[in-house]
């Protein structure tokens, strides 16, 4: 094993003195081996803080918390930027992490969102939070990690693999128990129950519940094998809820109706309690909002005790520069570009007001939001900020504008297929 690479002098100055080394890329693969001690090293916070933030004015916590089952803030922080599919190497191995996990606890931003299944994040969240412990002790944050999916098409719900999954997340944050714990994407696994899998699916609440599974007297119908196997995984993480490993456990994925179906199935089988969590994306942005039709469903009719909403940039797709693998359809596409010079500030800053704002129109509904380095943790905050401020007709009518230009094209409230 190769040393770890000198310190660039760069690094010594402002914040950071030291040991610096975050993470390493001996084994990108998701499901890693390696143990947070090996090749790693925590880095050591400089009490000197940078000039530039001596003046930052802080979240309150009464302004940041949101109500609900876990108080959660406003802003989850998406850890999934902190992977191969968003950074580079270079940049795992930077302190710009610990920066970026740093700068957002010091603003209120006090639970983070990660996978297993996004590679090396897990560990290197883990060393940041473990380089900023002593202003940062473990009870001043929630961590919130999945399992049952550890690759593209690798997915594995037998409950000794969700078992071990928790036990290895457990290491590589370095902490001995969990806030929450998700299955990950349960559409990949459940048995598919659907008359489509494209489109606006606010039909599903309506005339063409039977076709979804969701007619009335059918909520505790296991509709195939799929089914049974979320059901043994849940199982699995409700036992070690029960040996305290976990404190809160729940589902995640992108279909609606399927979150749904699969809510109510576990209500409806013993030991008939309802999921703690429920983490739907891309569904409360200016492309698709069919969440807020859901919440009420999800809440009432489900009893889920806490809704997340993630992906406010719909995986990119109202962002600059989309990623290649967008499942987005050409005329899709074409509008958001269309739509892209509408707000001055650009559609990314619009998205995530829109998100924002709609965490108190859909009653403390976090939104997970993915930051790679500190300036997006402010940008952030100074959206947050002025939807504070109460002046926003201009963004108001900016985001209805850009919803005009998607459902010109056909494309307001679509969603694509997952799987």
């Amino acid at each position: 094993m190769s040393p770890p690479r000198p310190l660039r002098s760069s690094l010594l100055k402002n914040w950071f003195a030291i040991e610096v080394l975050v993470w390493t890329k001996s084994n990108p693969t998701p499901w890693n081996t390696i143990q947070p001690g090996e090749q790693t090293k925590l880095l050591t916070i400089n009490q000197k803080f940078d000039k530039r933030f001596a003046d930052l004015r802080f979240l309150q916590d009464d302004w940041s918390t949101l109500q609900g089952l876990l108080q959660l803030p406003v802003i989850v922080f998406g850890a999934g930027t902190f992977a191969n599919q968003y950074n580079s190497d270079d940049y795992l191995e930077s302190t710009l992490p610990v920066r970026t996990v740093r700068l957002a606890l010091r603003y209120g931003i006090r639970a983070f969102d990660t996978s297993v299944y996004y590679g090396p994040s897990e560990i290197v969240l883990g060393n940041a939070l473990q380089a900023v412990k002593d202003e940062f002790p473990r009870s001043s944050y929630k961590l919130i990690t999945k399992c049952g999916r550890f690759g593209r098409s690798d997915f594995d719900y037998s409950p000794s693999r969700i078992r071990e999954s928790v036990k290895r997340s457990l290491e590589r944050l370095q902490t001995d128990y969990l806030d929450v714990v998700f299955l990950h994407d349960v559409e990949f696994v459940s048995t598919p129950v659907a008359p489509r899998t494209t489109g606006n699916n606010l039909s599903a609440l309506a005339e063409e519940s039977a076709a979804y599974g969701l007619a009335d007297g059918e909520e505790s119908k296991v509709w195939g094998e799929g089914d049974q196997k979320v059901l043994d995984a849940y199982a699995e993480l409700r036992k070690l809820q029960e040996e305290g490993l976990v404190k809160h456990i729940g589902i995640t994925g992108y279909p609606l109706p399927t979150l749904l179906r699969l809510a109510l199935l576990i209500l409806h089988t013993a030991p008939f309690k309802p999921v703690d969590v429920l983490l739907s994306y891309a569904h409360l942005s200016l492309q698709n909002g069919t969440f807020a039709q859901y919440a009420p469903q999800l809440r009432e009719r489900a009893k889920v005790g806490q809704l997340l909403a993630a992906s406010p940039f719909s995986m990119g797709l109202l962002t600059p520069s989309p990623p290649s693998w967008h499942p987005a359809p050409a005329e899709l596409s074409a509008a958001v570009r269309q739509a892209s010079n509408v707000w001055p500030q650009g559609l990314p800053d619009l998205a995530l007001g829109y998100a924002i704002r709609n965490t108190n129109i859909h009653k403390d509904v976090p939104v997970v939001a993915g930051f790679s380095k500190p300036e997006e943790v402010h940008e952030c905050v100074r959206v947050w900020r002025e939807l504070q401020d109460g002046n926003n007709q201009d963004r108001k009518k900016a985001e209805d504008d850009v919803q005009q230009i998607i459902k010109d094209s056909g494309y307001l409230d679509w969603s694509w297929a997952s799987p």
